[in-house]
């Protein structure tokens, strides 16, 4: 649901008044007496011509030190209304920025991440975002400026009646503006893939990681060209937006100088026929022209307060993309509850305390937002407890997917995920996430010091330094911490000036460590934990992984699910399943599927042919 420019600012104040009550009040009182100042500066000019002609020097010096402390008033009072709300802007921004973060991350699934306009959606975000800085100012701006058109439309009221339609005269530019801003803000969504693929072609440009491939392979002019053929594209159609807006905002303000030279010329005409005095000419001069800065400032205004909305509609859609994903997850799902994703509160089941069965899709498919084709489809798969299973196949044929479903992190949008016969939507699922020890291909680079970057794996024992060694052990990376200068209390990476810089293989041992800091897990999943290990190294993670997998096994009749396209260690595993094209092509051990002579035997004789 979109909201308009008055809910947008009515949202924004109400944040204000959140983080400092007193602060905001003060800031709106400064900014609204230093707008209302300059209506009566024209007001006590007036009074000093006349007194003056009449010959009044009393009168006229009183009038005199009146527009004086109007005048600085006027032109003080918003600098201190300033500081009282510059603070108040920075915490706007921050507010909103968890804001952000809560749309995307407080989901039960992941669907949402799938979508190439949820994509383009947060990169504006996070551009516009920055808005609030302005927005507020344009907030308090926008009540100054009603109450000073109010005191205006008095004063020319006063005046002549004609002269009430001079405020009339300033709807053309604020249309205009108005019209403007929309036409620059649907330019900005249409460009917003070209730029979003830019951007992504300058950090593949700029990052030390990308580099070597990049001379290696002769890359660089094409990836320039790229960006600029893309950079190109998005600035084309910015630029003739914004001169087509700026044609539109200047026929605007012409049609409010041709009202305001008219209300002028109305005045003088009096004053030549001896019905106005001086006094009056002054004022309908000095009240013109700030009508004129008035409709300059609401214009302004207005157009702060178009891209304030667009930040809350943008983000009404980000939620609205959340909630579509989770919806094609699962269709007909039962909205989230408060502190449970996967339905209303309190309808839960519980997740066991042991495996007894284990794991099983039943008719599973999974389609992603706007796919043509499932990347999963028809899948009947049995995961038993205590077992060792590896899931092999193709590129693209669906392991990560898989992966994502038995961890919650997908649902599907037909069939079902069993534990324990229980269906997987109706289980708490923080509670199953935190029964759940997982290593991924694409890990997260944890830039803080080491027991942290480890001991998130399982935050209870954040800072256990005999769990974190324990783990590390696990992951076969107990050198690793000897190699930091300053143990597992190093801070790591460029983000800190004293940060240690790893290698791709240190950050992925720190990555499986994490992946096993949970002692009582109920799945274990490696979801190509050693794409930067050798081939060796991997062999050897794996028989660790193979007694971490007995351990848990028994305690808790855990699976332990761990893909990898190395035939050598996923010989190893209780349980191979083959996928290809979405679906199961082959089940069981190593032997029984080389003796089937099938997909899996022919993987595993073209890998085994290039060792001898």
């Amino acid at each position: 649901m979109s909201r308009g420019l008055l809910s947008a600012a009515w949202s924004l104040w109400r944040t204000s008044l959140r983080q400092d009550r007193r602060k905001a009040v003060t800031a709106l009182v400064l900014v609204v007496a230093g707008a209302a100042a300059w209506p009566l500066v024209a007001i006590m000019l007036r009074v000093l011509f006349e007194a003056a002609n009449a010959g009044r020097p009393v009168a006229a010096s009183l009038a005199g030190v009146a527009v004086a402390v109007l005048l600085i008033a006027g032109l003080t009072l918003g600098h201190f209304a300033h500081i009282a709300y510059f603070e108040l802007s920075e915490l706007d921004v921050l507010h909103l920025h968890q804001e952000l973060m809560d749309a995307t991350n407080g989901s039960a699934g992941m669907a949402h991440f799938e979508q190439p306009e949820f994509a383009d959606k947060v990169r504006i975000l996070e551009e516009d975002v920055e808005q609030l800085r302005v927005g507020l100012q344009a907030v308090l701006t926008g009540v100054g400026l009603a109450v000073a058109m109010t005191l205006t439309t008095a004063v020319l009221a006063s005046l002549h009646p004609l002269l009430l339609l001079l405020p009339l005269v300033a709807v053309p530019p604020l249309l205009a503006g108005r019209w403007a801003e929309r036409m620059v803000d649907r330019s900005r969504e249409a460009s917003a893939e070209s730029t979003r693929r830019a951007l992504g072609l300058f950090r593949l440009a700029t990052h030390a990681a990308s580099g070597k491939e990049l001379r290696v392979f002769g890359l660089e002019q094409e990836v320039r060209r790229r960006h600029g053929a893309f950079r190109q594209d998005a600035t084309r159609r910015l630029w003739r937006t914004q001169a087509v807006a700026s044609l539109v905002r200047m026929l605007g303000q012409l049609a409010f100088a041709g009202g305001y030279i008219a209300a002028v010329l109305l005045i003088l005409r009096d004053a030549v026929a001896g019905r106005r005095g001086v006094g009056d000419v002054i004022l309908v001069i000095t009240i013109a022209a700030q009508v004129n800065q008035q409709v300059a400032a609401a214009v302004g205004v207005l157009q702060d307060l178009q891209r304030l909305r667009s930040v809350y509609q943008r983000l009404d859609e980000v939620h609205g993309l959340v909630r579509a994903g989770e919806r094609a997850d699962r269709p007909g799902a039962l909205p989230a509850g408060p502190g449970d994703p996967t339905g209303p509160a309190g309808s839960a089941a519980p997740v066991p305390v042991r495996l007894r069965h284990g794991i099983r899709l039943v008719g599973v498919e999974l389609r992603y937002p706007g796919g043509e084709q499932p990347v999963l489809a028809g899948l009947d798969l049995h995961l038993p407890a205590g077992a060792t299973v590896a899931i092999v196949g193709d590129n693209g044929a669906g392991k990560t997917t898989l992966v994502k479903l038995v961890c919650g992190l997908l649902r599907p949008t037909a069939g079902r995920v069993l534990v324990d016969g229980v269906d997987l939507t109706d289980l708490s699922l923080p509670g199953w996430r935190a029964r759940i020890a997982a290593g991924f291909q694409d890990f997260v680079r944890l830039e803080l010091p080491a027991r942290r970057t480890v001991g998130v794996g399982d935050l209870p024992r954040l800072d256990d330094e005999p769990a974190v060694r324990a783990a590390l052990g696990r992951a076969g990376a107990d050198d690793l911490v000897g190699q930091l200068e300053a143990g597992l209390d190093t801070p790591l990476g460029r983000e800190y000036a004293d940060g240690a810089e790893l290698s791709g293989g240190q950050w992925q041992k720190l990555a499986l460590g994490r992946a096993f800091m949970r002692d009582d897990p109920l799945l274990v999943v490696l979801d190509e934990p050693a794409a930067a290990l050798d081939a060796e190294a991997e062999h050897a993670m794996f028989e660790r992984y193979r007694l971490q997998a007995a351990r848990v096994a028994a305690a808790t009749g855990a699976v332990s699910v761990f893909v990898s396209h190395r035939f050598s260690t996923v010989q190893l595993a209780d349980l191979i399943v083959v996928l290809a094209d979405g679906r199961v092509a082959e089940l069981g051990c190593h032997a029984d599927l080389i003796a089937a002579d099938g997909l899996y035997a022919e993987m595993f004789e073209l890998q085994a042919r290039a060792y001898r």
